[in-house]
């Protein structure tokens, strides 16, 4: 038997489809297209491993300690985020309505709740804007795309990102305060 989603999901999905419908419209643009594609893809694993393994090389003095701060955070969120999704079994758009076409990037699984590419992506950035402030200009504009993609591709709801990005904040804020 299928687990059921909470009913407050069946009142977003009605309020959030016609926007994520729009912006999967929007795809038509084949340039637009690889670029949500591309940004997806970073997100999955990519981008935060390369910014991960560098933090030796970003701080010689800290970079270890950043490292081993930044693989246990993101270990962490990585748990408690699967918890979340398979509890709260929110079906992701492309499933739920037919108006919404995914757009060939594939879906590790069925639910959509919390974006956990977002989560990261936000969990980095803080992290980075503590750490090594500097490649913020160059970081944020990934995140942004990341977060954007998700909705763009028919895999997210704007409210899925905005809860990852809110589990983002959170683990970051909790990672600072431990590992100080």
């Amino acid at each position: 038997m299928k687990p059921l989603p909470p009913a407050v999901f069946d009142r977003l999905d009605l309020i959030e489809w016609q926007l994520c419908r729009r912006l999967v419209g929007c795809n038509v643009h084949r340039p637009w297209l690889m670029l949500l594609r591309l940004a997806s893809r970073l997100g999955d694993w990519p981008l935060w491993v390369g910014l991960i393994l560098a933090q030796p090389l970003l701080d010689p003095v800290n970079g270890g300690r950043r490292l081993v701060e930044y693989v246990a955070t993101a270990l962490v969120a990585i748990a408690c985020y699967r918890v979340l999704k398979t509890r709260l079994c929110r079906e992701r758009p492309f499933i739920t309505f037919t108006g919404i076409i995914r757009c060939g990037e594939p879906a590790r699984d069925r639910y959509s709740f919390p974006s956990g590419h977002t989560m990261h992506a936000v969990l980095f950035c803080l992290l980075t804007a503590v750490h090594a402030a500097w490649l913020l200009p160059w970081l944020l504009p990934f995140a942004a795309m990341i977060a954007i993609s998700r909705v763009g591709l028919g895999l997210h709801y704007l409210s899925d990102v905005l809860a990852g990005a809110l589990l983002g904040t959170a683990f970051a804020m909790l990672s600072l305060a431990v590992f100080g």
